[in-house]
Parts: structure tokens; sequence; C-alpha cells
């Protein structure tokens, strides 16, 4: 590796994912850090111990991060705003060109990620490159997300596939309906395996 290579990770390494991610600092103070190092943070709510792979990061106002998660960040991810993301989300962006029988794993590059506003993304979801989860969508915990979620759905399972609809219209829009949300929210079964259970074809 190039010395300018290991003092760049070094770097990282002592100021992002050390000195940023210690559970000492506010969160706003925490933000400031980040941005600092060039990440693009619009928020206070990124809880300690998260790891960044780069500066490749956007998140957005009111957005909420849970402890440790991994953001490699070889490509860039955008996550939008009023995101809750749970704790030890993966967003893998890394993955190589295939190679030939000797090597597999060719070349490696990094291929975004995209995650619209309002989602909330259970624990533990890995989220692999190339990847999109349009709007007001809910990953159920667990989920391994492979290909792009439309918006305003429950995805769950390993692949995650789309198990369920949810509303399209703000709780602001209907008089009570906070409330009534709140009463009777069902998104149980949350258990990945056993939605994927429930929508297995064969």
């Amino acid at each position: 590796m190039h010395r300018s290579n290991r003092f760049a990770l070094l770097f990282r390494d002592l100021w992002i994912n050390g000195l940023a991610a210690w559970p000492v600092w506010p969160g706003n103070i925490r933000r400031r850090l980040y941005r600092l190092y060039g990440m693009d943070i619009e928020t206070g709510g990124v809880s300690p111990g998260c790891f960044f792979g780069s500066p490749r990061v956007r998140i957005g106002q009111r957005t909420t991060v849970n402890y440790d998660c991994f953001f490699d960040s070889l490509g860039m991810i955008e996550i939008g705003r009023d995101c809750a993301i749970g704790m030890q989300v993966m967003f893998c962006t890394s993955t190589h060109d295939l190679g030939n029988a000797t090597r597999r794993a060719g070349p490696s590059k990094g291929v975004p990620i995209v995650v619209g506003d309002g989602c909330w993304i259970g624990a533990r979801v890995t989220v692999l490159p190339g990847v999109t989860i349009e709007q007001g969508c809910v990953v159920a915990a667990g989920a391994v997300v492979a290909k792009r979620c439309q918006a305003h759905g429950l995805y769950a399972g390993i692949p995650a596939v789309r198990v369920r609809e949810l509303p399209t219209h703000s709780l602001s829009e209907v008089p009570g309906a906070r409330a009534h949300a709140i009463r009777n929210v069902d998104l149980e079964p949350a258990d990945p395996v056993i939605e994927s259970r429930q929508c297995d074809t064969r």
C-alpha cells in the first residue's frame, strides 16, 4: 500500500472511527467532527461506535443512526431525511468484478446505496451494493436487501421481499391518526424468517 494511502487510513481510523465515535461526545459535536472530515451530515442523531470507510456519506436532517452501524462507503451512501436506522445495520457498497478461475474476486469497486426519506431500517439489516430503498419503506430486522425496494412497503427476509403495503398519507393529514397508528401498529411478525415463510411461493 502506498504511504499516502496508509496515512489516510490511519487518519480516518483515529479521527472518524476513533475520536468521533467516542461515546462521550454529544450528537452535535460528533456531527461537526464528521463534517470536518468531509461527510455531509445534517443530523446530530448518529450514535457512538459507527464505522465509516470514507467521507462518501450523506445523511439528512432528523435521521437517527443507532449504535455500531457500518458504512463501508467505497461508493457513495445517501440516507434521506427522517429515517431511523437500527443498531448494527451494514451498508456495503464494495464489491468486485468477477475474476478468472485463479482468483474469482477481481478488481474492487464501489456501487452507491440510496435510502429515501422516512425509511425505517431494522437492526442488523444488510444493504448490498447498488441498492435503492425508496421513501417510506420499513425493512425488518435481519433482512438482506439485494435489490430495489419500491416506496411505502414492508420488506423482510433473506433476500428481502415485499410482504406488505404501507399507508402513503402523513399522520398529520388525518385527524387522530397518530394515536390510532400507535395503538394499531401491526408489523408482526417482525421476525424476517417468519415473514419470508409467509410469502414463500414454493
